[in-house]
């Protein structure tokens, strides 16, 4: 069996399970799995399911989804048809196949036009909430992107081709199949490296300036791209331009820079003077030698790292002011990263080149130490055996797309089977998940209403704000209690659709405003759920599932009865007013509910008491660490940061004593020094020779 194959098999497995234990058809499960990574990948803004097939005027009308708001998407309206095929063999398309689907969903965005067309839909469903979208925002829209997902192959190639208008606004396909998906969940990237050719398809090369000496590390270019130009590769790749680009979450979407629009309009031709320019990288360049001067012709896997507002603003001028656009000239800082080393490289370069921005997350990447905390939590915490097992396990927590997955095929056959019994894909968990499930708790339903990209830019300013103020507080006990919240979450996601009252859609809404009702209920009582207890067994207790329950039903008379004028239940959900109105909502929990909480002093406690366990614990492995590495290695450290001036007397002194080797042994509290230390050296380029080789970029690296 080869890797597609042993993917679809094991995807539908997935879906099949994962339906029974939710109560809902495969189809739902693939849109809802398979939408989530076009969120994370920055193919639409959200995530809502619609599922609607009709006629209409003697055509088929059908959509499946819808990508959020074009008023918040840069004008993009995202359309989505999803074809799950439950067969055991892997199925072929063909570009006939996909023009078929496209049409239907053609059909859709065109009768959502009519008046006639959305009376004769039922007021709240789905499809007239998305048909009342079109409508209402068709005269923002600048783009209609068409969205084919699917679990069969592909035979053709389809990724953001022009393909006609309607109503002169112009249209693009795109269809992510099987292999598509697969490349996505293994190795984090979903499709081929997008390759921009400015010269074949964009018109002309763009003029440069080599940066870079052969000494360098990395190859580096100053350019100059014209504003039309860069507002045209805006249209046809989008926020794909701005995948490594540390404000591609942080920024606000589709906000255009009010300075940068008046210079566009009022003084073009100072554009190149008054903007700081983008920064940009590559994994190779392909470059013409002429006359006139160097040209980059074409560059492989483009990605500005800083500038995204710049270029939003000039894709934006396309249709307010295109005829200032000729005048722009926009500068780039292009630096030649290769693939092996971009994921450990690239996130420096954002980070200096965005740090006169003050976003306290501004560095919030997959590397970023939050997350490199939570990732070594969950490789080594042992969560209890639930009931009616013997067998603890671990919560994988995958900072990095791709890592389940990648972990578990480099082991034989043997260890897999004991890889997962030990890290069971149940509970394996993406940064996405953590974000909404706490933003649940963090009393932000609105907020995780918005998806993923939106809900995770908010979540990341908080948690980049407070790790920033202290970073003690997330300790194995936060993460313990993470856990904990996820579990709740996740049966909500399951009971939820069981009950009588669930008006047949709108879950993920329905799950994370039921946290936080009773959430919000349980601190006016001055109490807390007690995630402990969740933790200890689990699974959720009867009287705390009784509880999220009964705020599960009153949220869904909420979400169900928006206030006048909001057509669209799926938006209503993501207003403040939505979520202020059910705060308001009076809910009869019961006396049952004081045996799953806990009073806040309480907490506290237990949390100081697992900070000191962890502090003893923690003190005994950095001094098991210090010795291993033996004193030769701290001395070679000391001089190296030395060398660099970084050390503080009491570092120095801490790195002395540890290089005297078993002549004179570290405390516990001089040894968790000297770890410090040796973690903040190897961010500087000090390289450990006992790891495996990673590239050095202490050019790169530089206190700010």
């Amino acid at each position: 069996m080869d890797q597609i194959d042993k993917f679809h098999t094991d995807l539908l497995n997935e879906l099949r399970t994962e339906g029974d234990e939710k109560s809902s058809p495969v189809s739902d499960v693939f849109f809802e799995r398979m939408a989530g990574l076009l969120e994370a990948e920055g193919e639409i803004v959200a995530a809502d399911r619609v599922g609607f097939v009709a006629a209409a005027s003697n055509k088929t009308v059908r959509i499946d989804g819808i990508g959020g708001d074009p008023r918040e998407a840069d004008g993009i309206l995202s359309v989505i048809v999803s074809d799950v095929i439950a067969e055991d063999e892997v199925k072929k398309i063909n570009a006939q196949d996909a023009k078929k689907a496209f049409g239907h969903l053609i059909n859709f965005v065109a009768a959502s036009r009519r008046a006639a067309f959305r009376e004769e839909l039922i007021a709240g469903s789905p499809e007239a909430g998305a048909a009342a979208t079109i409508a209402s925002a068709w005269s923002s829209i600048t783009k209609v992107k068409l969205i084919l997902m699917t679990n069969a192959v592909y035979s053709a190639r389809t990724d953001a081709v022009l393909a006609g208008t309607i109503a002169d606004i112009p249209v693009t396909y795109n269809v992510w199949d099987l292999k598509r998906f697969q490349r996505y969940e293994t190795s984090g990237r979903a499709a081929e490296k997008l390759t921009v050719n400015f010269k074949a398809d964009f018109g002309e090369g763009i003029p440069a300036l080599k940066a870079s000496s052969n000494g360098d590390q990395l190859d580096s270019y100053l350019a100059v791209i014209g504003g039309a130009q860069l507002g045209e590769i805006y249209e046809k790749w989008g926020a794909r331009l701005l995948e490594s680009n540390v404000r591609s979450f942080l920024q606000a979407r589709g906000a255009v820079n009010r300075g940068i629009r008046d210079t566009i309009r009022d003084e073009p031709e100072m554009f190149f003077s008054y903007n700081n320019g983008l920064s940009a990288t590559a994994d190779s360049v392909e470059v013409e030698q002429s006359p006139g001067g160097l040209t980059i012709v074409s560059a492989h896997n483009l990605q500005i790292v800083n500038g995204g507002q710049t270029t939003a603003s000039l894709h934006a001028a396309r249709k307010v002011s295109p005829e200032t656009l000729g005048s722009v000239h926009v500068q780039v800082k292009l630096t030649i990263v290769p693939p092996e080393t971009s994921e450990e490289v690239v996130p420096f370069i954002s980070k200096y080149a965005n740090s006169q921005n003050k976003v306290s997350a501004a560095d919030f990447f997959s590397n970023h130490p939050f997350h490199m905390r939570m990732e070594e939590y969950s490789r080594r915490v042992l969560a209890p055996a639930a009931e009616g097992t013997n067998r603890e396990t671990h919560w994988f927590y995958e900072r990095a797309r791709g890592q389940y997955l990648v972990e578990r095929a480099k082991k034989s056959q043997a260890e897999r089977r004991r890889f997962d019994m030990e890290f069971p894909k149940p509970q394996y968990f993406v940064k996405t998940d953590l974000a909404k499930v706490e933003m649940s708790f963090r009393l932000q339903p609105d907020t995780v209403s918005k998806g993923a990209q939106k809900n995770f830019g908010e979540f990341a300013q908080r948690i980049g704000a407070e790790w920033n103020r202290s970073d003690k507080k997330f300790d194995e006990t936060w993460f313990r209690r993470l856990v904990a919240k996820l579990i709740i979450f996740r049966h909500l996601e399951k009971t939820i659709p069981k009950q009588p009252w669930y008006p047949g859609g709108y879950r993920a809404n329905l799950v994370t405003y039921s946290i936080a009702k009773l959430v919000a209920d349980l601190d006016e009582r001055d109490q807390l759920v007690d995630l402990d207890a969740v933790w200890r067994r689990q699974s959720v207790p009867r009287d705390l599932s009784d509880a999220l329950l009964l705020a599960g039903e009153a949220a869904a008379k909420v979400i169900t009865s928006p206030e006048a004028g909001v057509n669209n239940i799926t938006e209503w959900c993501k207003k403040q007013a939505c979520w202020a109105v059910l705060q308001r909502t009076d809910v009869e929990y019961g006396p049952e509910l004081s045996n799953c909480t806990i009073e806040p002093e309480d907490a506290r406690s237990a949390q100081r008491d697992g900070q000191r366990e962890e502090a003893i614990v923690s003190g005994i492995e950095a001094q098991a660490k210090v010795i291993e590495a033996g004193g030769e290695f701290w001395g070679n450290l000391r001089t190296w940061s030395n060398e660099r001036r970084f050390l503080s007397p009491k570092e120095d002194g801490v790195l002395k004593a540890c290089a005297a080797g078993t002549s004179r042994l570290p405390s516990e509290k001089q040894s968790l020094i000297a770890v410090d230390v040796l973690a903040r050296a190897k961010e500087e380029g000090f390289l450990d020779e006992s790891e495996a080789p990673r590239v050095r970029i202490s050019s790169l690296s530089r206190r700010h």
